[in-house]
């Protein structure tokens, strides 16, 4: 065979051999396209549903507040809220559109039904309130029903978050499948394009390219095992053997590109799953030092090398508390007032770094000599600032670049569970307090009561308790109205509070009733206690307008377990030598009756 036909044969057979490697390199790019295409609908679908679950949790939130609280504004917000759920609920109507299975669809739909079923019981709760029905409208947003119906509805959120994220999965791995599969095909391809080079190389132009031949076959044997970050042979001839060396060149180039977008999104994906962790751990905390936990060991890993510290809004609201620190950041002040930091000033990202001319923040100590790179963000939600995220940044830009997305992210997740804290603290504090005296209610003192009696079936001691009633209370409502009567159970409320702030527990019992729980108080200081509260009592002078109501008394009854009998039966001996005092004459403190004697104090 003549040397020419051997070469145009040899020619014809790499042409052939290099459009099918590039046409499998590009079906194994659109594979890797496909993966990427099946990732972005399942982030579409979950960005779609999540704002039924949180719309559903926030329109329940205000529903509450409002049969709580009676503000016109949370109803304002509960109406708005509604519409934005029906919003919502229209979004979803159409994900069948966008590639969501029927499982999927079926899960999301019982969670939209159940939603609705929700919204229902809401109406139902407001409109008892408003008809003056308050137990009614409390045990529709309270009780357990309620509860296991928000459950539910969450549950069916997090079956079609599983349902989306296994079949997104299944995606991604038959997606992965294809594109190694194109990828051995288009090694192979290569491979034997090279193997005809050699031959023709071998016969032609020994001499020539013989060099240039082992060094390409050198760097193909590396590209087949995917060793990408080998070295190419500069080769600037204009002929058959450059264009090999530009098309292995750009082979090269795409398979670094590859390796780095796979590295990304294998990483993307880890970083993500770290975060979705840690925004579940969060939300189950009851405690903002639980939450300073989860951060303290979450971020470090989530954002490596980065130093920072966590800030939160102190009990007045007036300042910010460090809460938590990862890695040492540089020393500063634990405490500090809201105007400290620029970034709390302006409400946005504040950074300290060389490369931006800006103010640093009072609180970091030497913040304008030091060479960290550094940001304070605000914690922000509803407008309001709940916390301040500060970190050092990598001095590496593209690294820092990388890292104030997850930031961002982090504090986004960050500042919502806060707020939620602090919402869920302020719910409670509201439950727990009755709103005329300011006193804890009857359900705190339940709780108070449980603590002290385990206490002493654990250790021992004694648990006193004295009951107050108001002596002739209708005659003030009678005589000088109900807003006098209120403020004679302020001023009696007061003075309890007042000697009982250091070791007792005093609580508004129900109507012109009041109680004090003593734990580890014998029944004589009890009863010394309760007889200096009727004097203070005697002493309240209200004065209104013109007129002056002095004549306030009240009736003591004083019980204390073991001495009078057991703590199940501790408040009925309080109650029963309560209503002793009332029959001997009121303005008194009686002791309970004990096995062996019973005694009267009288004023």
């Amino acid at each position: 065979m003549r040397l020419r036909t051997i070469t145009n044969i040899a020619y014809a057979a790499t042409v052939l051999l290099t459009l099918a490697g590039g046409v499998t390199m590009l079906l194994a790019s659109s594979a890797l396209e496909d993966e990427r295409a099946a990732v972005s609908r399942a982030d579409e679908l979950k960005e779609r549903t999540a704002a039924v679950g949180n719309d559903v949790l926030r329109l329940s939130d205000r529903a509450r507040e409002y049969v709580v609280t009676g503000k016109e504004e949370f109803l304002e917000d509960y109406l708005h809220l509604r519409q934005a759920v029906q919003q919502d609920e229209a979004r979803i109507a159409a994900i069948e559109d966008i590639g969501a299975g029927d499982a999927e669809i079926r899960a999301l739909s019982e969670a939209v039904q159940m939603a609705d079923q929700l919204s229902d019981e809401q109406d139902a709760a407001i409109d008892a309130y408003q008809t003056g029905d308050d137990a009614a409208a409390r045990e529709y947003l309270f009780g357990s029903h309620y509860e296991n119906e928000l459950d539910l509805i969450d549950a069916r959120i997090n079956t079609f978050h599983s349902l989306l994220d296994q079949r997104t999965n299944n995606e991604v791995l038959a997606a992965e499948r294809l594109a190694r599969f194109w990828r051995a095909v288009s090694e192979t391809v290569v491979l034997a394009t090279a193997f005809i080079f050699f031959i023709v190389l071998y016969y032609v132009l020994k001499r020539r390219i013989l060099k240039p031949v082992v060094k390409l076959s050198d760097v193909v044997s590396r590209l087949a095992a995917q060793e990408y970050d080998t070295e190419m042979m500069e080769y600037d001839t204009v002929d058959e053997i450059g264009d090999m060396a530009q098309a292995i060149r750009v082979f090269r180039e795409n398979g670094l590109e590859r390796q780095r977008l796979e590295t990304e999104l294998e990483h993307d994906l880890q970083l993500r799953n770290l975060m979705s962790r840690m925004t579940q751990r969060m939300q189950a905390c009851d405690t903002m030092k639980e939450i300073a936990g989860v951060v303290r060991r979450f971020v470090p890993v989530i954002i490596p090398n980065c130093a920072g510290r966590l800030y939160v809004l102190n009990h007045d609201a007036s300042g910010m508390v460090a809460s938590c620190e990862w890695l040492t950041p540089r020393e500063a002040a634990s405490e500090f007032m809201m105007n400290d930091c620029w970034g709390l000033r302006r409400g946005t990202m504040h950074y300290h770094r060389e490369a931006d001319a800006d103010v640093p923040c009072a609180h970091l100590e030497g913040a304008d000599e030091d060479e960290k790179q550094s940001v304070c963000i605000p914690l922000m939600t509803q407008r309001e600032v709940v916390g301040l995220l500060y970190m050092e940044l990598p001095e590496e830009s593209e690294a820092s670049s990388r890292a104030e997305t997850y930031i961002q992210m982090l504090a986004e997740n960050i500042a919502l569970s806060l707020s939620n804290i602090r919402l869920r603290e302020t719910l409670h504090e509201m439950a727990m307090a009755d709103p005329l005296t300011g006193l804890s209610n009857r359900r705190r003192m339940e709780e108070k009561v449980e603590d002290a009696l385990g206490d002493l079936k654990r250790s021992g001691g004694k648990v006193s308790v004295i009951m107050i009633d108001v002596d002739e209370f209708k005659k003030f409502n009678d005589t000088y109205g109900h807003a006098a009567g209120d403020d004679v159970l302020r001023e009696v409320a007061q003075v309890l509070g007042g000697l009982t702030r250091e070791d007792g527990l005093a609580f508004r019992y129900g109507g012109e009733e009041f109680a004090v729980l003593l734990p580890g108080v014998s029944a004589d200081v009890a009863a010394s206690r309760a007889e200096a509260i009727r004097r203070e009592i005697e002493q309240i002078s209200i004065v209104r307008g013109d007129l002056v109501i002095s004549d306030i008394s009240a009736s003591f009854g004083v019980a204390t377990t073991p001495d009078h009998g057991s703590g199940e039966d501790l408040f009925a001996l309080a109650d029963a030598a309560l209503y002793s005092s009332k029959a001997s004459g009121r303005n008194r403190v009686t002791v309970a009756a004990s096995p062996e004697v019973a005694h009267t104090r009288i004023a």
